[in-house]
């Protein structure tokens, strides 16, 4: 049976610890994903109880088995940035195409009340995904990083 848990802080870690939640995340991600120790300053800033922070994670799991994670942080910037930001999702490699990774966002959206935002790769094969949910390109993301 596939069942997706929310997890609001670190005392809902029942099933899966935070240690193998964010192992997970960095497995699953591959090439698209980032070092754990940003993955778990992701996990504090959603479990964070600042006014302009928050956020959960959720945990999918098929026969009590975690097959796919998810990460979504409030940006505390609604009206004029979404209000959410999907910042990491992932499925586990052989449970890919049964339809899970959908399942896991449509359900993050029911969590959220506001707009959602997502960063992905032009490469990144989830970007199809993304867009037959509904997510469209509203802006090309540009950075500047200070040496």
């Amino acid at each position: 049976m596939f069942r997706i848990k929310r997890i609001n802080n670190e005392k809902e870690f029942k099933d899966v610890t935070r240690g193998e939640f964010i192992d997970f995340l960095f497995t699953h991600l591959d090439q698209f994903g980032d070092h754990k120790e940003d993955i778990n300053k992701c996990l504090d800033y959603a479990f964070s109880e600042e006014k302009s922070e928050g956020g959960f994670a959720l945990a999918a799991t098929y026969k009590d088995k975690l097959v796919g994670a998810l990460i979504m942080n409030k940006t505390g910037m609604g009206n004029y940035i979404p209000d959410w930001v999907l910042v990491y999702v992932a499925v586990d490699a052989s449970y890919r195409g049964k339809g899970f990774g959908r399942k896991i966002v449509e359900e993050s959206f029911i969590h959220c009340d506001g707009n959602v935002k997502l960063h992905v790769e032009y490469d990144n094969p989830a970007k199809r995904l993304y867009e037959r949910i509904g997510f469209t390109s509203k802006y090309a993301e540009m950075r500047y990083e200070k040496k």
